[in-house]
């Protein structure tokens, strides 16, 4: 009798309890091109996240291929913003702040990793 009002007790539970959205993983690879070094945000379209966050940015010498793993939701649009360090008016993508729009800089969250953006003058 325990056991039957346990289980009655728990499956209200979970039923009443509302369900994570699922997660997946995918892995940015950036490369700069550029002569000098680019910072670079990742932007949420669906929420109100940033990556890496905390007023931090990656950042990529001259030269340099750079893999970001991250988490994200299931099927979230993830767009790359990208800027020559120090000049914020030389961007690719959404550029700093997630500000200006672009064709062809989202990606959707599905797993695996996306080919490689390189980051060209």
């Amino acid at each position: 009798m325990r056991r039957a009002a346990a289980l009655v007790l728990l499956a209200g539970t979970l039923a009443g309890s509302a369900l994570p959205a699922s997660a997946a993983d995918v892995t940015f690879i950036m490369r700069n091109s550029h002569p000098n070094a680019v910072e670079v945000e990742l932007y949420s379209q669906d929420r109100n996240h940033v990556w890496p966050g905390g007023n931090e940015v990656y950042y990529l010498d001259d030269g340099e291929t750079k893999e970001i793993p991250l988490s994200c939701n299931e099927g979230e649009q993830i767009c790359y913003g990208a800027w020559v360090s120090g000049d914020q008016g030389t961007y690719w993508g959404t550029g700093p702040e997630n500000a200006e729009n672009c064709s062809d800089c989202c990606y959707t969250c599905t797993g695996g990793e996306t080919e490689e953006i390189n980051l060209v003058p």
